[in-house]
């Protein structure tokens, strides 16, 4: 029988590295001396941190948790349009892709789990490393082989969980075969491996090494893997009628999971909760929304708050209770701009620290041509309308926004009343919600770009109607809906005239998400269903029910941190209601995440919310067609469809000829 290599050979090569180590380090194709170079490896502290360092560089390629479509394509999804590549964005949207299109994901992951798993069985031998950094230094390659499980979980669905030993390079191909495991064994397994990993993780780390998991990131990869598998995708419903029979392995074992499990949803509110009741220094808590205290005078950078509507419950009272004292704006802003190191921030529990690459992938897709960006990230007319008003209330998006009235004049300009509106934008941008300003770049924003050292350069206010610099013309890279993104962006931030884009995190998971899964878990638990469940590491036990009290905790200290009052006490009681309620609100509050793609699809909402058409501002029209840039149009060279593979990822036929026990996901092809 042939010999084939499999995903998980004995070794990888470590050609990143430094030449120093080359000789030890990169030895594929040396299986004589396999054990020796190991030995050599790990024994040294020094080849055993590169080793790790390789390890973690996996999480910095295809399975970034957030970047552009160059590395994270599934951060375009219903919200998010991007028009640099315009056929390979019509390949995505209307799935015209094959199985080998973008697939650099399945094997990055795999050798970063390979990698991980070497380190894990190798590591007690080194001689130079004290017991303790044995211990976290193995916990963080226990974390980086689980949460590299957790991306293709969320991609592909059910994937081969490899042995835990590894593969005998040596043996036949069958016997190496591995099958896909199911959705549930695969989402249990990355959540005992967390708990593993963090039983011998810190509470902290220093800010040297900020980018390294703490106990809390364990705990929380482990409740959003238990979250996903509590989710509709793989708990359906008792009426739902998509259950997923056509994806089987070899043998015709489902897959997916077929009856509703009421308790899953309470073991993944138990999971959140385990994070939230992580100790520490922000009364008592590990964790904790970050906020920016408000300013009655401010600059260009540091713009003066805009205090929202007065409100008797919450205008008067300090944060969590109420906003007094706080600035919205900047609290939720000041999380991705990269005016925030990630050390300084209570709220990161994971990240891959600053990143220009990050940042110009991000940032420089966003800016404005007079900045000299390349202006091609757009957001949806649907996404710009969910943001609510400042006040809580929907926006009207039918009202009829044309007229001279529905323009900001000069005078108005100087009214604190329109704040931010500038001379000449649309009102039906007035009196938005916070985080609307901070995430939407609205025709007619006032971009600041400080850190030009011309003055030609700063300070300018950007209109998208056709015949203006960023506006419609037949350019490939322009905003296909006329409203562009402002997530991500400094008010530094200018690539012309010798300014700069400033570094941003790479924000894995945040206290905001951990709280909205919590609300989202109780929300699914029957009113009288009550369960106990032992906490991550069985030194507790949380009683689990319906407690509206508990979601309000979760979901107000978010609201009212971007100036928006709590939802009402009917809402809370209405499980529809506020399921509706809590899908909006991530919409929101995490939008450019990376989190509405795959929200979409764990929620079976997808086949709707993505077939939607897609809607925004007539970018064909010049200033004096105003009125007609602004009454929304259907953008028809954006394609919007949603047929069932989209669920999952494809599989290549490379992998499937590797693993002849690799199954391929409902809709996709098997190679000839």
């Amino acid at each position: 029988m042939k010999k084939k290599h499999l995903l998980y050979s004995a070794i990888i090569s470590m050609g990143l590295l430094s030449s120093s180590c080359s000789d030890y380090l990169s030895v594929e194709g040396k299986l004589e001396n396999t054990s020796q170079n190991l030995e050599k490896i790990f024994e040294s502290e020094d080849f055993t941190e590169q080793w790790l360092a390789q390890a973690y560089s996996f999480l910095t390629k295809h399975n970034i948790d957030i970047h552009g479509r160059n590395l994270c394509m599934t951060n375009f999804a219903d919200d998010m349009v991007y028009s640099e590549g315009q056929m390979e964005y019509r390949k995505f949207k209307y799935a015209e892709y094959d199985e080998s299109w973008w697939q650099s994901s399945w094997e990055e992951a795999y050798n970063g789990i390979r990698q991980a798993s070497i380190l894990i069985h190798n590591i007690d031998i080194n001689k130079e490393m004290t017991p303790e950094k044995i211990a976290d230094t193995k916990a963080q390659a226990r974390f980086v082989r689980a949460y590299l499980y957790w991306k293709l979980l969320q991609k592909y669905g059910p994937i081969p969980l490899m042995p835990d030993e590894g593969i005998d390079y040596a043996a036949d191909y069958d016997d190496i075969a591995t099958p896909r495991s199911t959705y549930d064994e695969c989402a249990t397994f990355i959540a005992n491996e967390m708990a593993s990993a963090a039983k011998d993780l810190p509470l902290k780390r220093s800010n040297l090494n900020i980018a390294r998991p703490t106990r809390g990131a364990a705990l929380a990869a482990r409740a959003k893997a238990l979250l996903y598998a509590a989710s509709p995708l793989n708990n359906p419903r008792p009426g739902d009628t998509e259950r997923f029979t056509d994806m089987k392995d070899d043998q015709g074992r489902l897959l997916m999971g077929q009856e509703y499990n009421e308790e899953k949803w309470a073991r993944a509110a138990a999971a959140a909760k385990d994070v939230i009741n992580l100790p520490g220094e922000y009364d008592g808590h590990c964790y904790k929304l970050y906020t920016v205290e408000s300013r009655s005078i401010g600059t260009a950078e540091y713009p003066a708050t805009i205090e929202p509507p007065y409100n008797e419950k919450y205008s008067d009272k300090p944060y969590p209770q109420g906003w007094k004292g706080i600035d919205p704006l900047q609290s939720y802003q000041t999380l991705f701009n990269g005016n925030l190191y990630p050390s300084d921030n209570p709220e990161m529990i994971f990240t891959l620290g600053t990143n220009a690459d990050f940042a110009t992938d991000i940032t420089r897709h966003q800016l404005p041509r007079e900045a000299s960006g390349w202006n091609c990230h757009s957001m949806t007319g649907k996404q710009c309308d969910a943001y609510e008003m400042n006040d809580g209330k929907p926006f009207d998006k039918d009202k009829d926004w044309t007229g001279t009235e529905n323009y900001i004049t000069e005078g108005e300009e100087l009214d604190e009343y329109w704040r931010p509106l500038r001379k000449g934008v649309n009102k039906r941008y007035a009196h938005r919600e916070p985080r609307f300003y901070a995430s939407v770049a609205y025709n007619g924003t006032f971009w600041p770009m400080t850190s030009s050292t011309e003055a030609i350069y700063r300070n300018k206010q950007v209109f998208y109607y056709r015949g203006c610099e960023s506006g419609g013309s037949t350019k490939e890279n322009l905003l296909t809906t006329g409203i562009g993104i402002m997530k991500y962006v400094s008010a530094r931030d200018n690539a012309r005239g010798g300014g700069f884009i400033s570094a941003k995190p790479v924000i894995g998971i945040r206290y905001a998400d951990v709280l909205l899964w919590y609300a989202e878990a109780l929300n699914e638990l029957q009113p009288g269903s009550s369960y106990n469940i032992p906490s991550w590491d069985g030194s507790q036990t949380h009683p689990i029910t319906r407690n509206t009290d508990e979601m309000s905790y979760a979901i107000s200290r978010i609201r009212i941190r971007a100036g928006l009052p709590d939802y009402d006490e009917q809402v809370y009681k209405n499980q529809d209601e506020f399921r509706i309620k809590l899908k909006h609100e991530r919409q929101i509050e995490l939008f450019a995440e990376n989190s509405r793609y795959f929200d979409l699809r764990r929620w079976r909402d997808a086949e709707v919310e993505e077939s939607k058409q897609i809607y925004g501002h007539n970018i064909q029209m010049t200033e004096k067609e105003k009125d007609l840039f602004h009454t929304p149009v259907i953008i028809s060279d954006v394609p919007t469809t949603f047929s069932r593979k989209m669920y999952f990822w494809p599989i290549s036929h490379d992998e499937l000829r590797k693993n002849n026990r690799l199954t391929q996901n409902p809709g996709w092809t098997y190679y000839d």
